[in-house]
């Protein structure tokens, strides 16, 4: 799946993962108003407006990004409704040709984590018979169990060819509570980022590992240590825009090739229509404010290269 990740963002020549984050108060009125005329005021009615919320972005923007990456606690506070519209969400993103990276930074050991593995990137069986369930085609994974977390994913992901992004360097203020602290005299996002490195050389697509990591955007310094560290393994980084991160901040990330990275936008895109650069869309047009967010970000991503 990496390979397809790649090809796709030299297609699109757009290195930017959309982040399908939604919450109601996001949502636009016609839509949540249409979906508790349908449903009443209940999770389901919830369920449904995100989900043609959703429906409406990624139409608008299918075919200028290579990606997008639903984040599962934003259907989960919504029950089981919440995870049908995560998983109608991942199947329709896959039916216009995008790759989903799953935000579920799961991470546990053992049975468990291989559990966790099956649900969202593999198969399950049931007698004779075997489902794929929530199937992204990539999953966030948290390290800090160590390898025995990670393994059973690495197995699943060898199995189905899809892949991992590992929290190396996470973007919030507080990450470096546990992320910054010395071991052996180097920082332990150091120590993360040659693990992942030493994992992605089991797991190699063509250009790149099928193991990848998470570096936030918000640490340029430490992201250009990183991407020494991991030659070969993709950056997703999120923390632009909303969180402070900006273009200027990026070029570390990126290999020579202007490859290697792929920068996640969350509310700077999913929620464009109520910016003022985008208010004259309105929230009937949120898509289309959605869609020119996107342009708009390819466009000042590119311009560092």
């Amino acid at each position: 799946m990496i390979n397809k990740l790649v090809k796709k963002i030299k297609e699109t020549n757009a290195p930017v993962v959309v982040g399908l984050d939604p919450m109601m108060s996001y949502l636009p009125e016609h839509i949540t108003k249409k979906a508790f005329e349908e449903y009443g005021e209940t999770l389901e009615g919830a369920a449904e407006a995100i989900w043609q919320y959703n429906k409406g972005i990624i139409d608008a923007t299918y075919d200028l990004i290579p990606a997008v990456k639903p984040q599962i606690a934003m259907y989960e506070q919504f029950g089981i409704p919440g995870l049908v519209a995560f998983k109608k969400t991942v199947d329709y993103a896959k039916e216009k040709d995008l790759v989903v990276i799953g935000d579920v930074k799961r991470g546990d050991i053992g049975s468990t984590s291989a559990a966790y593995a099956t649900g969202h990137l593999g198969k399950v069986q049931v007698g004779s018979k075997t489902y794929s369930l929530f199937d992204e085609d990539f999953a966030t994974v948290n390290p800090y169990l160590g390898t025995d977390g990670i393994k059973p994913f690495i197995d699943v992901c060898k199995e189905e060819n899809k892949g991992l992004f590992i929290l190396v360097k996470t973007s919030n203020p507080s990450s470096g509570e546990f992320q910054d602290r010395l071991i052996d005299g180097k920082p332990l996002y150091e120590l993360v980022g040659e693990y992942v490195a030493k994992w992605g050389q089991e797991h190699m697509g063509d250009e790149y590992s099928y193991i990848g990591a998470v570096v936030g955007a918000t640490y340029p310094e430490m992201g250009k240590v990183l991407r020494k560290i991991m030659p070969k393994s993709y950056i997703l980084v999120p923390g632009y825009g909303a969180q402070g991160g900006t273009a200027e901040g990026l070029r570390p990330y990126f290999n020579e090739d202007g490859l290697g990275a792929i920068v996640n936008s969350s509310r700077g895109i999913i929620c464009a229509y109520k910016q003022d650069k985008y208010a004259k869309f309105g929230e009937l047009n949120y898509a289309d404010a959605s869609r020119q967010a996107v342009i708009d970000m390819i466009e000042d991503i590119n311009s560092i290269f």
